[in-house]
């Protein structure tokens, strides 16, 4: 059963501007460590980076409270296909937030996206 769907879309310049203002700041105060990780590897971090905050905004229009920016992020996990395998975008959580998850027997599903302008996210909760 689907309890909710949020997305979100945003453009990579809002994210650029802050990030050019607020440097090491911003990714700190905004990111996990995870999150960093993965993205700053990048030839340009950028479209990563944004699609990761979509995806921190989408679950936000999820959840029934407010949380903190790294109390949710973005993950790449192995997922075989066969001949196709590939790394998927998964959500994590903190413990709270896991915990309550598990609780009310929700799963979280993610897709990301970008262009060479926006960023989105699409947050699915499905209950069982």
């Amino acid at each position: 059963m689907i309890v909710a769907i949020g997305n979100d879309l945003i453009e990579l310049e809002r994210i650029r501007r802050v990030w050019r203002r607020d440097g090491d700041h911003f990714l700190g105060r905004i990111f996990h460590e995870v999150e960093l990780e993965y993205c700053l590897r990048m030839s340009d971090p950028l479209p990563s980076l944004a699609a990761r905050f979509a995806a921190k905004e989408a679950f936000q229009k999820v959840w029934p409270r407010p949380h903190g920016w790294k109390e949710v992020w973005v993950r790449r996990e192995p997922t075989p296909n066969g001949p196709f395998s590939h790394h998927r975008p998964v959500l994590c959580f903190s413990e709270d937030i896991a915990l309550e998850l598990e609780e009310r027997r929700w799963t979280a599903h993610l897709s990301l996206t970008h262009t060479r302008e926006h960023a989105a996210a699409v947050v699915l909760l499905e209950g069982f």
